[in-house]
């Protein structure tokens, strides 16, 4: 078994991110800032740790922190995953990145309590069917916006767990909905006018690849939607597309309900799937290397002892992120996070810029999509047993080691250096 590195180094490297900005997320935008390396051409806004208007929020307000609000543009991205029609945050998502997803750090302390806040239909139906069980059908009755996913779980599912309450919105006639509103969800109405504003991620995506090819790098520390959802529209870029997820896991347990699936892989199974067996040359950063790169108290607070006005700003919200991530794992698992907090997404941006930091096993790829009997667990990423009989199936770059000491020294100096910088707008 050959276990290596699956992209080529470059002098300067052009990535865009397809993010979901909860805590790691708008750590591995700070490491992406930080980096010589990296070109930041454009962040794609989705669903996932948080609705898609707060990660739209969030981008921006850690683009703005560190001096980037004017020169990275941010995009809207998928509002919701490929099988259903609009999506409720999580409230596991919320223990691990906080309500507003940045740990209670973005200045926004009020949310919607009711279902229509986090629920959009502007986009058109979704792309494929209905996901079914081998054991039952999820229900399908009559809601008010559709199929409703519940980070990853249709709503009537047993597993759903919102994090806010998911009280029926008062309906005052056709397209109208009552309710307070706040600066992290807007009204659909208000949406639909800021999505015509700014224009559209998954064209800028096409975009890119198509003039970029593999000198552009995706980064997706999200679901998959978004990628899914350009292949769909432009089949061309499959060839051209390079991309380095965080994601899914191979040869450890999920953090999911079924302790299988991994919770961007679950948001969106059937985007995953497709993305696996698309021909893109993908390399996926799971829980099987995420899990040995913890960040401590103690390197963290590196930042937070920066003293200068301007970098002690930096250096608090940095720290305070990880001492909020840190916090919440290490009550969710005390022996796996004893030494902080795993940096799943930054730990995929640095791959992104320096491959030779993991080790990889090629492999033909699925990602299960129903639960049952011959089936599976819905979410699991495993071996397609296709890639067996069929020499030239498409193989996923499954990244098995890392060089955590190394990357781990990277991230903390990276971002401490990023603290110290001027030009704070």
């Amino acid at each position: 078994m050959t276990l290596t590195g699956s992209l080529l180094t470059s002098e300067r490297q052009r990535i865009i991110a397809s993010v979901d900005t909860g805590v790691d997320d708008a750590l591995a935008l700070a490491y992406l800032l930080a980096s010589p390396a990296c070109e930041l051409a454009g962040v794609i806004a989705s669903y996932g740790n948080v609705d898609e208007p707060t990660a739209f929020a969030n981008t921006r307000h850690v683009l703005d922190l560190f001096g980037h609000a004017d020169d990275v543009p941010v995009f809207h991205g998928s509002t919701h995953p490929s099988w259903a029609d609009s999506f409720i945050p999580d409230a596991g998502c919320a223990k691990f990145h906080g309500t507003d997803g940045l740990g209670g750090l973005s200045g926004r302390t009020a949310v919607r309590t009711d279902t229509a806040a986090h629920v959009v239909t502007a986009h058109g139906p979704a792309r494929g069917s209905h996901p079914q069980t081998a054991q039952s059908a999820w229900p399908t009755h009559s809601q008010p916006y559709g199929i409703v996913s519940v980070g990853g779980y249709p709503l009537d599912d047993p597993h759903a767990n919102p994090a806010v309450p998911a009280a029926p919105p008062h309906e005052t006639g056709i397209g109208t909905v009552t309710g307070t509103t706040t600066d992290i969800a807007t009204e659909p109405a208000a949406r639909l006018s800021s999505e015509q504003d700014v224009p559209c991620g998954i064209d800028f995506l096409i975009e890119q690849v198509r003039a970029y090819g593999h000198d552009v790098t995706v980064l997706a520390t999200g679901p998959l939607t978004d990628v899914d959802a350009a292949l769909a529209k432009a089949p061309d870029i499959a060839s051209k597309l390079r991309l380095v997820m965080m994601g899914g896991t191979l040869t450890q347990p999920g953090n999911c309900w079924d302790a299988v699936a991994e919770t961007n892989v679950i948001q969106d199974p059937e985007a995953a799937d497709r993305v696996f067996h698309s021909g893109a040359d993908v390399t996926m950063i799971g829980l099987d290397v995420t899990h040995q790169c913890l960040l401590s108290r103690e390197a963290a607070a590196r930042w937070r002892a920066i003293g200068e006005t301007a970098a002690e700003v930096r250096g608090r919200f940095l720290d305070g992120l990880a001492e909020f991530s840190i916090a919440a794992n290490l009550e969710a698992d005390p022996a796996i996070f004893a030494g902080g907090m795993p940096l799943h997404d930054p730990l995929a941006a640095a791959v992104a810029l320096d491959p030779t930091l993991v080790g990889c096993f090629d492999i033909a790829l699925k990602a299960e999509t129903a639960t049952g009997d011959f089936h599976g667990v819905r979410g699991r990423t495993t071996g397609d047993p296709a890639g067996l009989v069929i020499p030239d199936a498409p193989r996923v770059h499954v990244a098995l080691q890392v060089d955590a000491q190394r990357f781990l020294e990277e991230f903390t100096d990276r971002l401490a250096s990023l603290c110290r910088s001027v030009g704070v707008s």
